[in-house]
Protein backbone atom coordinates (compact mmCIF):
# COMPACT_ATOMS: atom_id res chain seq x y z
CA UNK A 1 0.00 0.00 0.00
CA UNK A 2 1.50 3.40 -0.94
CA UNK A 3 2.19 5.80 1.89
CA UNK A 4 0.28 9.05 2.18
CA UNK A 5 3.31 11.06 1.09
CA UNK A 6 3.74 8.84 -1.98
CA UNK A 7 0.12 9.41 -2.94
CA UNK A 8 0.56 13.15 -2.44
CA UNK A 9 3.56 13.20 -4.75
CA UNK A 10 1.74 11.58 -7.65
CA UNK A 11 0.86 13.93 -10.50
CA UNK A 12 -2.61 15.45 -10.58
CA UNK A 13 -3.52 13.67 -13.82
CA UNK A 14 -5.55 11.02 -12.03
CA UNK A 15 -7.30 9.22 -14.89
CA UNK A 16 -7.18 8.88 -18.65
CA UNK A 17 -10.49 10.68 -18.87
CA UNK A 18 -8.76 13.97 -18.20
CA UNK A 19 -5.51 13.47 -20.11
CA UNK A 20 -6.33 16.21 -22.59
CA UNK A 21 -6.39 18.91 -19.91
CA UNK A 22 -3.18 20.99 -20.10
CA UNK A 23 -0.82 21.05 -17.12
CA UNK A 24 2.15 23.32 -16.52
CA UNK A 25 4.68 21.89 -14.04
CA UNK A 26 1.84 20.25 -12.13
CA UNK A 27 -0.33 23.38 -12.23
CA UNK A 28 -3.68 23.44 -14.01
CA UNK A 29 -3.64 25.76 -17.02
CA UNK A 30 -6.58 28.05 -16.32
CA UNK A 31 -6.78 28.98 -20.02
CA UNK A 32 -8.52 25.65 -20.47
CA UNK A 33 -11.01 26.00 -17.65
CA UNK A 34 -12.05 29.66 -17.42
CA UNK A 35 -15.68 29.64 -18.55
CA UNK A 36 -17.41 32.38 -20.48
CA UNK A 37 -19.64 34.41 -18.17
CA UNK A 38 -17.96 32.95 -15.09
CA UNK A 39 -17.98 36.34 -13.37
CA UNK A 40 -21.79 36.53 -13.64
CA UNK A 41 -23.57 35.03 -10.66
CA UNK A 42 -26.80 33.17 -11.39
CA UNK A 43 -29.99 33.30 -9.37
CA UNK A 44 -29.43 29.63 -8.58
CA UNK A 45 -26.19 30.47 -6.74
CA UNK A 46 -27.75 33.39 -4.87
CA UNK A 47 -30.76 31.34 -3.74
CA UNK A 48 -28.52 28.43 -2.75
CA UNK A 49 -26.21 30.67 -0.72
CA UNK A 50 -29.04 32.60 0.97
CA UNK A 51 -30.73 29.34 2.03
CA UNK A 52 -27.40 28.01 3.31
CA UNK A 53 -26.66 31.15 5.30
CA UNK A 54 -29.67 30.57 7.54
CA UNK A 55 -27.09 28.48 9.43
CA UNK A 56 -25.13 31.67 9.95
CA UNK A 57 -28.26 33.47 11.15
CA UNK A 58 -28.84 30.71 13.71
CA UNK A 59 -25.19 30.83 14.75
CA UNK A 60 -25.38 34.59 15.33
CA UNK A 61 -28.78 34.58 17.01
CA UNK A 62 -28.03 31.78 19.45
CA UNK A 63 -24.65 33.20 20.47
CA UNK A 64 -25.96 36.78 20.70
CA UNK A 65 -29.24 36.16 22.52
CA UNK A 66 -27.52 35.03 25.72
CA UNK A 67 -26.27 38.59 26.35
CA UNK A 68 -29.81 39.95 26.75
CA UNK A 69 -31.07 36.81 28.49
CA UNK A 70 -28.45 36.98 31.25
CA UNK A 71 -29.61 40.41 32.43
CA UNK A 72 -33.33 39.52 32.38
CA UNK A 73 -33.46 35.98 33.84
CA UNK A 74 -33.59 37.33 37.38
CA UNK A 75 -34.80 34.60 39.76
CA UNK A 76 -36.52 32.47 37.09
CA UNK A 77 -33.92 29.69 37.35
CA UNK A 78 -33.95 29.37 41.15
CA UNK A 79 -31.31 31.70 42.63
CA UNK A 80 -32.40 35.27 43.42
CA UNK A 81 -29.70 36.43 41.03
CA UNK A 82 -27.25 34.54 38.83
CA UNK A 83 -23.67 34.62 40.12
CA UNK A 84 -20.69 35.39 37.86
CA UNK A 85 -19.78 31.70 37.93
CA UNK A 86 -23.28 30.64 36.86
CA UNK A 87 -23.27 33.21 34.04
CA UNK A 88 -19.92 31.86 32.86
CA UNK A 89 -21.24 28.27 32.99
CA UNK A 90 -24.35 29.17 30.96
CA UNK A 91 -22.28 31.06 28.40
CA UNK A 92 -19.38 28.62 28.11
CA UNK A 93 -21.66 25.56 27.85
CA UNK A 94 -22.66 26.76 24.37
CA UNK A 95 -19.03 27.04 23.44
CA UNK A 96 -18.21 23.60 24.85
CA UNK A 97 -21.02 22.11 22.76
CA UNK A 98 -19.77 23.98 19.70
CA UNK A 99 -16.28 22.59 20.31
CA UNK A 100 -17.64 19.03 20.13
CA UNK A 101 -19.89 19.84 17.16
CA UNK A 102 -17.11 21.55 15.24
CA UNK A 103 -14.66 18.73 15.91
CA UNK A 104 -16.84 16.09 14.22
CA UNK A 105 -18.67 18.24 11.63
CA UNK A 106 -16.19 18.24 8.76
CA UNK A 107 -15.18 14.60 9.22
CA UNK A 108 -18.83 13.53 9.37
CA UNK A 109 -19.72 15.56 6.27
CA UNK A 110 -17.02 13.78 4.24
CA UNK A 111 -18.98 10.54 4.74
CA UNK A 112 -22.58 11.76 4.66
CA UNK A 113 -22.33 14.91 2.50
CA UNK A 114 -22.52 18.55 3.55
CA UNK A 115 -26.29 18.97 3.25
CA UNK A 116 -27.28 16.20 5.69
CA UNK A 117 -25.04 17.63 8.43
CA UNK A 118 -26.72 21.03 8.05
CA UNK A 119 -30.08 19.30 8.52
CA UNK A 120 -28.86 17.56 11.67
CA UNK A 121 -27.70 20.94 13.00
CA UNK A 122 -31.18 22.39 12.41
CA UNK A 123 -32.86 19.58 14.36
CA UNK A 124 -30.44 20.22 17.24
CA UNK A 125 -31.14 23.98 17.08
CA UNK A 126 -34.88 23.34 17.43
CA UNK A 127 -34.43 20.94 20.35
CA UNK A 128 -32.06 23.28 22.16
CA UNK A 129 -34.26 26.35 21.65
CA UNK A 130 -37.36 24.62 23.03
CA UNK A 131 -35.36 23.10 25.89
CA UNK A 132 -34.10 26.51 26.99
CA UNK A 133 -37.52 28.14 26.71
CA UNK A 134 -39.14 25.71 29.15
CA UNK A 135 -36.29 25.20 31.64
CA UNK A 136 -36.59 26.20 35.31
CA UNK A 137 -33.15 25.42 36.77
CA UNK A 138 -29.65 26.65 36.10
CA UNK A 139 -28.45 23.17 35.09
CA UNK A 140 -31.30 22.61 32.64
CA UNK A 141 -30.46 25.98 31.09
CA UNK A 142 -26.83 24.89 30.84
CA UNK A 143 -27.97 21.66 29.16
CA UNK A 144 -30.09 23.57 26.63
CA UNK A 145 -27.21 25.92 25.85
CA UNK A 146 -24.87 22.92 25.42
CA UNK A 147 -27.27 21.35 22.92
CA UNK A 148 -27.53 24.63 21.02
CA UNK A 149 -23.74 24.74 21.02
CA UNK A 150 -23.50 21.39 19.21
CA UNK A 151 -25.76 22.79 16.48
CA UNK A 152 -23.69 25.97 16.30
CA UNK A 153 -20.47 23.96 15.96
CA UNK A 154 -21.90 21.85 13.13
CA UNK A 155 -23.29 24.86 11.28
CA UNK A 156 -20.21 27.04 11.78
CA UNK A 157 -17.99 24.39 10.18
CA UNK A 158 -20.22 23.10 7.37
CA UNK A 159 -22.09 26.18 6.09
CA UNK A 160 -18.92 27.98 4.85
CA UNK A 161 -17.53 24.71 3.45
CA UNK A 162 -20.76 23.93 1.59
CA UNK A 163 -20.91 27.47 0.18
CA UNK A 164 -17.25 27.36 -0.92
CA UNK A 165 -17.73 24.14 -2.83
CA UNK A 166 -20.79 25.49 -4.66
CA UNK A 167 -19.49 29.00 -5.47
CA UNK A 168 -17.66 30.25 -8.59
CA UNK A 169 -13.96 30.80 -7.81
CA UNK A 170 -13.98 34.56 -8.38
CA UNK A 171 -16.86 35.08 -5.92
CA UNK A 172 -16.05 32.40 -3.36
CA UNK A 173 -14.82 34.78 -0.66
CA UNK A 174 -17.83 37.05 -1.04
CA UNK A 175 -20.23 34.13 -0.81
CA UNK A 176 -18.66 32.91 2.44
CA UNK A 177 -18.77 36.45 3.83
CA UNK A 178 -22.53 36.38 3.19
CA UNK A 179 -22.68 33.65 5.82
CA UNK A 180 -20.81 35.94 8.23
CA UNK A 181 -23.20 38.78 7.31
CA UNK A 182 -26.02 36.50 8.42
CA UNK A 183 -24.15 35.70 11.65
CA UNK A 184 -23.93 39.41 12.44
CA UNK A 185 -27.54 39.95 11.35
CA UNK A 186 -28.53 37.16 13.72
CA UNK A 187 -26.72 38.97 16.52
CA UNK A 188 -28.46 42.25 15.64
CA UNK A 189 -31.84 40.49 15.67
CA UNK A 190 -30.98 38.86 19.00
CA UNK A 191 -30.08 42.23 20.54
CA UNK A 192 -33.18 43.85 19.05
CA UNK A 193 -35.47 41.14 20.44
CA UNK A 194 -33.57 41.34 23.72
CA UNK A 195 -34.22 45.09 23.91
CA UNK A 196 -37.89 44.52 23.07
CA UNK A 197 -38.35 41.92 25.84
CA UNK A 198 -36.06 43.69 28.36
CA UNK A 199 -38.91 44.73 30.66
CA UNK A 200 -41.24 41.80 29.95
CA UNK A 201 -41.48 39.26 32.77
CA UNK A 202 -40.09 35.97 31.47
CA UNK A 203 -39.23 37.65 28.16
CA UNK A 204 -35.92 35.79 28.01
CA UNK A 205 -37.89 32.58 27.29
CA UNK A 206 -39.24 34.14 24.10
CA UNK A 207 -35.71 35.30 23.21
CA UNK A 208 -34.21 31.81 23.33
CA UNK A 209 -37.29 29.98 22.01
CA UNK A 210 -37.57 32.03 18.80
CA UNK A 211 -34.35 30.43 17.59
CA UNK A 212 -36.39 27.40 16.53
CA UNK A 213 -38.15 29.34 13.74
CA UNK A 214 -35.28 29.86 11.24
CA UNK A 215 -34.04 26.30 11.92
CA UNK A 216 -37.40 24.95 10.84
CA UNK A 217 -37.30 27.08 7.69
CA UNK A 218 -33.88 25.79 6.71
CA UNK A 219 -34.91 22.16 7.13
CA UNK A 220 -37.64 22.85 4.59
CA UNK A 221 -35.24 24.53 2.14
CA UNK A 222 -32.65 21.74 2.42
CA UNK A 223 -34.99 19.39 0.57
CA UNK A 224 -34.50 21.56 -2.53
CA UNK A 225 -30.75 22.29 -2.27
CA UNK A 226 -28.16 20.19 -4.17
CA UNK A 227 -25.18 18.38 -2.70
CA UNK A 228 -21.68 19.73 -3.33
CA UNK A 229 -20.38 18.69 -6.80
CA UNK A 230 -17.17 17.48 -5.18
CA UNK A 231 -19.11 15.15 -2.89
CA UNK A 232 -21.30 13.98 -5.80
CA UNK A 233 -18.22 13.10 -7.88
CA UNK A 234 -16.66 11.43 -4.87
CA UNK A 235 -19.77 9.22 -4.62
CA UNK A 236 -19.61 8.44 -8.36
CA UNK A 237 -22.60 10.56 -9.39
CA UNK A 238 -20.85 12.53 -12.15
CA UNK A 239 -24.03 13.35 -14.06
CA UNK A 240 -25.60 15.00 -11.00
CA UNK A 241 -22.40 17.01 -10.51
CA UNK A 242 -22.57 18.11 -14.18
CA UNK A 243 -26.15 19.33 -13.68
CA UNK A 244 -25.24 21.31 -10.55
CA UNK A 245 -22.24 22.92 -12.29
CA UNK A 246 -24.44 23.73 -15.27
CA UNK A 247 -26.67 25.75 -12.95
CA UNK A 248 -23.72 27.44 -11.23
CA UNK A 249 -22.19 28.42 -14.63
CA UNK A 250 -25.48 28.95 -16.45
CA UNK A 251 -23.94 31.55 -18.80
CA UNK A 252 -21.07 29.28 -19.88
CA UNK A 253 -20.83 27.11 -22.98
CA UNK A 254 -21.30 23.38 -22.48
CA UNK A 255 -17.70 22.66 -23.49
CA UNK A 256 -16.44 25.06 -20.79
CA UNK A 257 -18.55 23.30 -18.18
CA UNK A 258 -17.25 19.93 -19.38
CA UNK A 259 -13.66 21.13 -19.00
CA UNK A 260 -14.34 22.44 -15.51
CA UNK A 261 -15.97 19.15 -14.61
CA UNK A 262 -12.97 17.17 -15.91
CA UNK A 263 -10.51 19.30 -13.96
CA UNK A 264 -12.66 18.81 -10.87
CA UNK A 265 -12.80 15.06 -11.55
CA UNK A 266 -9.01 14.96 -11.74
CA UNK A 267 -8.66 16.62 -8.35
CA UNK A 268 -11.42 14.54 -6.77
CA UNK A 269 -9.99 11.33 -8.25
CA UNK A 270 -6.66 12.11 -6.65
CA UNK A 271 -8.52 12.59 -3.36
CA UNK A 272 -10.35 9.28 -3.86
CA UNK A 273 -7.08 7.46 -4.61
CA UNK A 274 -5.53 8.85 -1.44
CA UNK A 275 -8.63 7.99 0.60
CA UNK A 276 -8.82 4.45 -0.78
CA UNK A 277 -5.14 3.75 -0.13
CA UNK A 278 -4.83 5.30 3.31
CA UNK A 279 -6.67 4.91 6.60
CA UNK A 280 -8.42 7.73 8.44
CA UNK A 281 -5.62 7.74 11.02
CA UNK A 282 -2.98 8.02 8.27
CA UNK A 283 -4.81 11.05 6.87
CA UNK A 284 -5.09 12.48 10.37
CA UNK A 285 -1.35 11.96 10.88
CA UNK A 286 -0.70 13.64 7.53
CA UNK A 287 -2.06 16.87 9.02
CA UNK A 288 1.11 16.91 11.10
CA UNK A 289 3.72 14.99 9.11
CA UNK A 290 2.90 16.10 5.54
CA UNK A 291 4.39 19.58 5.01
CA UNK A 292 1.60 20.88 2.75
CA UNK A 293 -1.16 19.83 5.13
CA UNK A 294 0.76 20.90 8.22
CA UNK A 295 1.28 24.43 6.93
CA UNK A 296 -2.37 24.68 5.87
CA UNK A 297 -3.41 23.50 9.35
CA UNK A 298 -1.14 26.03 11.07
CA UNK A 299 -2.68 28.84 9.03
CA UNK A 300 -6.27 27.62 9.51
CA UNK A 301 -5.96 27.00 13.24
CA UNK A 302 -3.82 30.10 13.78
CA UNK A 303 -6.40 32.39 12.18
CA UNK A 304 -9.26 30.81 14.15
CA UNK A 305 -7.29 31.15 17.40
CA UNK A 306 -6.60 34.81 16.56
CA UNK A 307 -10.33 35.38 15.95
CA UNK A 308 -11.24 34.18 19.42
CA UNK A 309 -8.28 35.25 21.54
CA UNK A 310 -8.76 38.88 20.48
CA UNK A 311 -11.66 38.93 22.95
CA UNK A 312 -14.43 39.93 20.53
CA UNK A 313 -16.94 37.32 21.66
CA UNK A 314 -16.77 38.58 25.23
CA UNK A 315 -18.59 41.62 23.87
CA UNK A 316 -21.20 39.43 22.21
CA UNK A 317 -21.77 37.43 25.41
CA UNK A 318 -21.33 40.09 28.07
CA UNK A 319 -21.82 43.48 26.41
CA UNK A 320 -25.18 44.09 28.12
CA UNK A 321 -23.63 43.18 31.48
CA UNK A 322 -20.62 45.42 30.82
CA UNK A 323 -22.61 48.44 29.67
CA UNK A 324 -24.99 48.05 32.63
CA UNK A 325 -22.04 48.15 35.03
CA UNK A 326 -20.51 51.31 33.52
CA UNK A 327 -23.77 53.22 33.84
CA UNK A 328 -25.92 52.87 30.71
CA UNK A 329 -29.66 52.75 31.51
CA UNK A 330 -30.51 50.60 28.47
CA UNK A 331 -27.57 48.17 28.28
CA UNK A 332 -29.21 45.83 25.76
CA UNK A 333 -29.99 48.76 23.46
CA UNK A 334 -26.38 49.96 23.75
CA UNK A 335 -25.27 46.42 22.94
CA UNK A 336 -27.37 46.75 19.80
CA UNK A 337 -25.01 49.55 18.70
CA UNK A 338 -22.09 47.11 18.94
CA UNK A 339 -23.87 44.34 17.03
CA UNK A 340 -25.10 46.89 14.47
CA UNK A 341 -21.52 48.07 13.89
CA UNK A 342 -20.48 44.46 13.43
CA UNK A 343 -23.21 43.95 10.84
CA UNK A 344 -22.49 47.15 8.87
CA UNK A 345 -18.75 46.56 8.60
CA UNK A 346 -19.27 42.93 7.66
CA UNK A 347 -21.08 44.37 4.63
CA UNK A 348 -17.89 46.34 3.91
CA UNK A 349 -15.98 43.05 3.93
CA UNK A 350 -18.62 41.54 1.64
CA UNK A 351 -17.92 44.23 -0.95
CA UNK A 352 -14.13 44.11 -0.73
CA UNK A 353 -12.83 40.66 0.27
CA UNK A 354 -12.49 39.30 -3.29
CA UNK A 355 -11.21 42.63 -4.68
CA UNK A 356 -8.71 43.54 -1.97
CA UNK A 357 -7.90 39.96 -0.96
CA UNK A 358 -7.85 38.08 2.33
CA UNK A 359 -4.27 38.89 3.31
CA UNK A 360 -4.42 42.63 2.58
CA UNK A 361 -7.72 43.12 4.37
CA UNK A 362 -6.23 41.46 7.46
CA UNK A 363 -3.02 43.49 7.36
CA UNK A 364 -4.98 46.75 7.18
CA UNK A 365 -7.74 45.98 9.70
CA UNK A 366 -5.89 44.25 12.56
CA UNK A 367 -4.06 47.42 13.76
CA UNK A 368 -7.46 49.10 14.23
CA UNK A 369 -8.39 46.34 16.66
CA UNK A 370 -5.21 46.95 18.67
CA UNK A 371 -5.89 50.71 18.82
CA UNK A 372 -9.50 50.21 19.92
CA UNK A 373 -8.51 47.85 22.74
CA UNK A 374 -5.64 50.05 23.94
CA UNK A 375 -7.95 53.09 24.13
CA UNK A 376 -10.55 50.95 25.97
CA UNK A 377 -7.88 49.87 28.47
CA UNK A 378 -6.87 53.48 29.13
CA UNK A 379 -10.51 54.57 29.44
CA UNK A 380 -11.30 51.79 31.92
CA UNK A 381 -8.29 52.80 34.03
CA UNK A 382 -9.54 56.36 34.49
CA UNK A 383 -13.20 55.32 34.65
CA UNK A 384 -12.66 52.98 37.63
CA UNK A 385 -10.08 54.94 39.61
CA UNK A 386 -12.60 55.81 42.33
CA UNK A 387 -13.63 52.15 42.78
CA UNK A 388 -10.13 50.69 43.02
CA UNK A 389 -9.86 49.90 39.28
CA UNK A 390 -12.70 47.38 39.41
CA UNK A 391 -16.28 47.74 38.17
CA UNK A 392 -18.89 47.99 40.90
CA UNK A 393 -22.48 47.61 39.71
CA UNK A 394 -24.67 50.55 40.71
CA UNK A 395 -21.78 53.05 40.91
CA UNK A 396 -22.24 56.35 39.07
CA UNK A 397 -19.31 56.48 36.66
CA UNK A 398 -18.19 59.40 34.51
CA UNK A 399 -20.42 59.58 31.40
CA UNK A 400 -17.46 60.97 29.44
CA UNK A 401 -15.22 57.97 30.15
CA UNK A 402 -18.15 55.60 29.62
CA UNK A 403 -18.67 57.23 26.22
CA UNK A 404 -14.99 56.74 25.36
CA UNK A 405 -15.28 53.06 26.28
CA UNK A 406 -18.25 52.74 23.91
CA UNK A 407 -16.42 54.63 21.13
CA UNK A 408 -13.31 52.46 21.48
CA UNK A 409 -15.48 49.34 21.33
CA UNK A 410 -17.05 50.61 18.11
CA UNK A 411 -13.56 51.11 16.57
CA UNK A 412 -12.50 47.63 17.69
CA UNK A 413 -15.66 45.96 16.38
CA UNK A 414 -15.56 47.83 13.05
CA UNK A 415 -11.97 46.69 12.48
CA UNK A 416 -12.78 43.14 13.55
CA UNK A 417 -15.84 42.89 11.30
CA UNK A 418 -13.91 44.16 8.28
CA UNK A 419 -11.22 41.48 8.53
CA UNK A 420 -10.88 38.97 11.35
CA UNK A 421 -14.61 38.31 11.66
CA UNK A 422 -14.67 36.96 8.09
CA UNK A 423 -11.29 35.77 6.87
CA UNK A 424 -10.78 32.75 9.18
CA UNK A 425 -14.06 31.25 7.92
CA UNK A 426 -12.46 30.92 4.49
CA UNK A 427 -10.60 27.99 6.11
CA UNK A 428 -12.05 25.31 3.81
CA UNK A 429 -10.08 26.65 0.85
CA UNK A 430 -6.78 25.91 2.60
CA UNK A 431 -7.10 22.11 2.51
CA UNK A 432 -7.08 19.49 -0.23
CA UNK A 433 -10.35 17.58 -0.62
CA UNK A 434 -8.96 14.36 0.89
CA UNK A 435 -8.30 16.15 4.21
CA UNK A 436 -10.73 19.08 3.92
CA UNK A 437 -13.19 17.61 6.41
CA UNK A 438 -10.42 16.85 8.91
CA UNK A 439 -8.76 20.23 8.43
CA UNK A 440 -11.93 22.29 8.78
CA UNK A 441 -12.98 20.27 11.84
CA UNK A 442 -9.64 20.90 13.56
CA UNK A 443 -9.68 24.61 12.65
CA UNK A 444 -13.28 25.02 13.81
CA UNK A 445 -12.50 23.15 17.04
CA UNK A 446 -9.60 25.57 17.59
CA UNK A 447 -12.05 28.46 17.20
CA UNK A 448 -14.39 27.07 19.83
CA UNK A 449 -11.57 26.05 22.16
CA UNK A 450 -10.37 29.66 22.09
CA UNK A 451 -13.94 30.85 22.51
CA UNK A 452 -14.37 28.56 25.52
CA UNK A 453 -11.16 29.85 27.07
CA UNK A 454 -12.10 33.51 26.59
CA UNK A 455 -15.80 33.15 27.47
CA UNK A 456 -15.18 31.15 30.63
CA UNK A 457 -12.43 33.44 31.99
CA UNK A 458 -13.62 36.93 30.98
CA UNK A 459 -15.53 37.84 34.16
CA UNK A 460 -12.83 36.32 36.35
CA UNK A 461 -10.14 38.15 34.37
CA UNK A 462 -11.99 41.43 34.84
CA UNK A 463 -12.03 40.78 38.61
CA UNK A 464 -8.43 39.57 38.90
CA UNK A 465 -6.45 41.98 36.70
CA UNK A 466 -9.04 44.80 36.43
CA UNK A 467 -10.95 45.83 33.29
CA UNK A 468 -8.02 47.97 32.15
CA UNK A 469 -5.67 45.02 32.47
CA UNK A 470 -8.06 42.63 30.72
CA UNK A 471 -8.51 44.83 27.67
CA UNK A 472 -4.79 45.61 27.59
CA UNK A 473 -4.14 41.85 27.61
CA UNK A 474 -6.51 41.38 24.65
CA UNK A 475 -4.71 44.19 22.82
CA UNK A 476 -1.40 42.35 23.25
CA UNK A 477 -2.93 39.14 21.85
CA UNK A 478 -4.26 41.10 18.86
CA UNK A 479 -0.79 42.47 18.15
CA UNK A 480 0.67 38.94 18.20
CA UNK A 481 -2.10 37.83 15.83
CA UNK A 482 -1.21 40.62 13.40
CA UNK A 483 2.42 39.46 13.41
CA UNK A 484 1.20 35.92 12.62
CA UNK A 485 -0.72 37.24 9.60
CA UNK A 486 2.35 39.08 8.32
CA UNK A 487 4.55 35.99 8.64
CA UNK A 488 2.26 33.09 7.69
CA UNK A 489 -0.99 34.03 5.98
CA UNK A 490 -0.93 33.78 2.14
CA UNK A 491 -3.35 35.34 -0.35
CA UNK A 492 -5.97 32.88 -1.60
CA UNK A 493 -8.42 35.21 -3.35
CA UNK A 494 -8.87 34.32 -7.03
CA UNK A 495 -7.35 30.84 -6.70
CA UNK A 496 -9.47 27.71 -7.13
CA UNK A 497 -9.80 25.31 -4.20
CA UNK A 498 -7.47 22.91 -5.99
CA UNK A 499 -4.85 25.62 -6.67
CA UNK A 500 -4.70 26.88 -3.08
CA UNK A 501 -3.12 23.59 -2.06
CA UNK A 502 -0.18 24.28 -4.38
CA UNK A 503 0.96 27.39 -2.52
CA UNK A 504 1.94 25.40 0.59
CA UNK A 505 4.39 23.14 -1.24
CA UNK A 506 7.40 25.18 -0.15
CA UNK A 507 6.76 27.19 2.99
CA UNK A 508 3.67 29.26 3.78
CA UNK A 509 3.45 30.40 0.19
CA UNK A 510 2.99 34.15 0.54
CA UNK A 511 5.13 34.91 -2.53
CA UNK A 512 3.86 31.80 -4.34
CA UNK A 513 0.23 32.87 -3.88
CA UNK A 514 0.91 36.21 -5.52
CA UNK A 515 2.80 34.50 -8.35
CA UNK A 516 -0.12 32.15 -9.07
CA UNK A 517 -2.63 35.00 -8.94
CA UNK A 518 -0.53 37.05 -11.35
CA UNK A 519 -0.21 34.09 -13.73
CA UNK A 520 -3.96 33.50 -13.69
CA UNK A 521 -4.72 37.15 -14.37
CA UNK A 522 -2.33 37.15 -17.34
CA UNK A 523 -3.94 33.99 -18.73
CA UNK A 524 -7.41 35.46 -18.33
CA UNK A 525 -6.33 38.65 -20.09
CA UNK A 526 -4.80 36.65 -22.95
CA UNK A 527 -7.97 34.60 -23.38
CA UNK A 528 -10.13 37.72 -23.38
CA UNK A 529 -7.81 39.29 -25.94
CA UNK A 530 -8.08 36.22 -28.18
CA UNK A 531 -11.87 36.29 -27.85
CA UNK A 532 -12.06 39.92 -28.98
CA UNK A 533 -9.69 39.51 -31.94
Amino acid sequence: MPSFDEKQSQPQRASSEVDEIPYQSGEIDELAVVAEGEERTTWFVWILVVCSTISGLLFGYDTGVVSGALVTIGSDLGPAELSSGQKEFITSSTTLGALFGGLVAGILSDWTGRRLVLGVADVIFIGGAIGQAVCHTVWSMIGGRFLIGIGVGLAACIAPLYIQELSPTRLRGRMVVLNVVMITLGQVIAYGIGAGFFKVHGGWRWMVGLGAVPAGLQIFFLFFLPESPRILIRKGNVEAARQVMGKIYAHARQEDIDLKLKVLQAAVQQSIDITNNTTFFQRMNSMIYDGVNRRALIVGCGMQAFQQLCGFNTLMYYSATLFKEIGFDQPTAVGLIISGTNFIFTLVALATIDKIGRRRIMIWSAPGMVVGLVVASIAFHFLTMKTGNILVDGTHYSPAWSGIVLASMIVFVASYATGLGNVPWQQGELFGLEVRGIGTSLATATNWAGNLLIGSTYLSLMDRITPAGAFGFYAGLCFLGWLFVLACFPETAGLSLEEVKMIFRNGFGIKESYRLRKMKNEMRSQKQGVGKS
